[in-house]
């Protein structure tokens, strides 16, 4: 397909994406959260000014609930795929004035980090998708299960505030509803074993202490990825809200041990329950151990079903 035909494609996809996120957002109401935003640790809340009544409701929306914000949106050049490996995915962020968008900061190592989840959490890959800069069209290889996949895109414009912008993608084919989540603190991946201690509590600040064994005896040589020793992603079930945090310290600080543990600090912005993706690299491989916990004062009712799958990709 030629580029001015995949653009045209991607100012239809926006049409079609934008309603059905409008749809889900309106349905979380406001939480202390600005629109798109993915660092928690800068955010206090609602502003105390006499002018905060005025700040639009898609202000108080979490990230990764809107396809558009802060005049840029994400368009993807197809809503439907075939399931597979190596199936192309491609999108473009349209910025101010929808001109495609050729310039990003360099955010965690990276222009722009692919997280594309399942809803029912089956299913996960963080993924590095490559920019053609003339164009603005960024593609990747996946690899999805037929099912309903949300398609996140954390992002910093050149010029702009970050942003985790979000759209859906049909993956054909048949297949069954998952069994419900339960909470899981203890993620097996291969000869790995990794524990999650800590609790979360809506709207406070909450350390998570995650540990990494092999064979039963503790990893002391984790290697950097991202810039960290751990990099941590959390979604809210229901509404796939997304939180990113990383640890404590930095692999080049003098201080911060690569291992066994690995101190996160999140704050998660309501009730419910989340599912938490934590990668981390050894032995030249990236590995993703996947936990789910519960916020106080959830229940079940706001869970979305579905148990948290291991997955591995080698390291970029």
């Amino acid at each position: 397909m030629n580029t001015p035909v995949r653009l045209a494609g991607f100012a239809a996809a926006v049409a079609a994406v934008f309603g059905v996120a409008l749809l889900v957002g309106a349905t979380v109401g406001p939480v202390s959260d600005p629109a798109g935003s993915t660092h928690d640790s800068d955010h206090s809340g609602a502003s105390g000014s006499e002018d905060s009544t005025e700040v639009s409701a898609a202000e108080d929306i979490p990230g990764g609930l809107m396809t558009s914000g802060n005049g840029y949106s994400l368009a993807l050049g197809e809503v439907n795929l075939a399931p597979g490996e190596d199936r192309e995915l491609t999108f473009v962020i349209n910025g101010p004035g929808g001109v495609p968008v050729t310039e990003y900061d360099v955010e965690h190592e990276k222009e722009l980090h692919l997280i594309a989840v399942r809803r029912d959490f089956t299913g996960y890959q963080h993924i590095h998708p490559v920019l053609d800069e003339n164009t603005g069209i960024w593609s990747a290889d996946v690899d999805l299960t037929p099912g309903t996949w949300r398609i996140l895109t954390d992002f910093v414009p050149t010029g702009g505030e970050p942003l985790t912008l979000g759209a859906d993608l049909a993956v054909g084919g048949e297949f069954l509803p998952a069994a419900p989540a339960v909470d899981n603190r203890i993620a097996v991946v291969g000869d790995y074993e990794v524990t999650l201690d800590g609790d979360l509590r809506a709207g406070e600040d909450a350390t998570l202490t995650v540990t990494v064994t092999k064979d039963g005896e503790p990893v002391t040589d984790l290697q950097p990825y991202l810039g960290a020793y751990g990099h941590l992603v959390a979604l809210r079930a229901g509404d796939l809200a997304y939180l990113h945090v990383h640890p404590d310290g930095t692999p080049d600080d003098g201080t911060t041990r690569p291992g066994p543990e690995v101190v996160f600090h999140t704050d998660v912005p309501s009730a419910g329950r989340y599912h938490l993706y934590l990668d981390f690299r050894h032995d030249g491989v990236v590995r993703t151990a996947a936990f789910t916990l519960t916020a106080d004062g959830a229940g079940d009712a706001h869970a979305e079903p579905g148990v948290p799958a291991e997955h591995s990709h080698s390291g970029r």
